[in-house]
């Protein structure tokens, strides 16, 4: 029964990862396949021939290091930013008693249930009235902070022994010489998770950046990506092939912080 029960769990295992890589699996395929033998039917995950000229075409029909540097520049900008500012508010209210505590906190939580869509209006309003369109504190400045990234930190630095910090009180250590000698220190696994969060989702948006910036040299890739999607025709392997290019750089981040990251999961309490 032992030896059935590891063939199922295994092989269920061994299904779920097949469904979940398939779509990843089509994309490098399409990336490398004739536009021909990607629209084919029946359709297969077999290259119907071999070419890279989607990926020469990428680099000649838009400005890809341009926007590749953008993207860089926004998703970098947004997540330091608000690493910065997330641990601040999320040690003010793990670690510090004042009045409306309790209700600032829930406040929080209520903004992570307001879609990001309903803000876009009046921000896109606000930030024309500044000048900011088209430019790069536009695209950082509004995603300064986070409700969840508050939430995140929060939830970490609530496991970190009040002791700690009384212990440096005692020393004389400011509240801001605690959170930067000793709640920072300890919060590594939490931060670069967190990090990896922000850094991942702003590299992937498509709507901030092709609601906020009209100028193609001002761009991100997946706003740039977006031109190979016509009203009545997609090119799929321009499109697959710049997919496959602006994927490459998360999946090397990940590789390099995924033992950290399992480890910021786990002790968060978002399990």
């Amino acid at each position: 029964m032992t030896l059935i029960r590891s063939v199922a769990k295994y092989g269920a295992l061994a299904v779920g990862a097949a469904l979940v890589l398939l779509p990843l699996v089509w994309m490098v395929t399409a990336s490398i396949s004739p536009e021909a033998s990607i629209v084919r039917y029946p359709p297969s995950l077999i290259p119907g021939g071999f070419t890279t000229e989607h990926y020469a075409e990428v680099w000649r029909r838009i400005p890809f290091a341009r926007q590749l540097l953008n993207t860089v520049i926004f998703a970098g900008g947004v997540t330091a930013v608000s690493l910065v500012l997330d641990s601040l508010a999320a040690y003010a209210l793990a670690r510090l008693d004042f009045p409306g505590k309790n209700a600032v906190f829930a406040l929080i939580l209520l903004l992570l249930m307001i879609p990001p869509q309903v803000t876009l209006v009046p921000l896109f309003q606000l930030l024309s009235d500044l000048g900011w369109i088209n430019t790069y504190q536009g695209l950082i400045v509004p995603r300064a902070t986070n409700a969840f990234g508050i939430f995140f930190l929060r939830q970490f630095f609530m496991t970190i022994p009040l002791s700690l910090g009384e212990a440096a009180r005692i020393d004389g250590a400011s509240e801001f010489g605690i959170y930067r000698r000793i709640i920072l220190p300890l919060s590594g696994p939490a931060l670069l998770t967190l990090g990896l969060f922000h850094f991942m989702y702003n590299w992937n948006d498509l709507l901030w950046p092709l609601v906020f910036t009209t100028d193609t040299d001002m761009q991100t890739l997946p706003a740039g990506l977006a031109l190979f999607m016509g009203q009545h025709v997609i090119e799929y392997g321009l499109l697959m092939a710049g997919a496959v290019l602006t994927l490459l750089p998360m999946v090397s981040a990940f590789l390099l912080v995924q033992r950290r990251f399992v480890e910021g999961i786990a002790t968060t309490g978002l399990r």
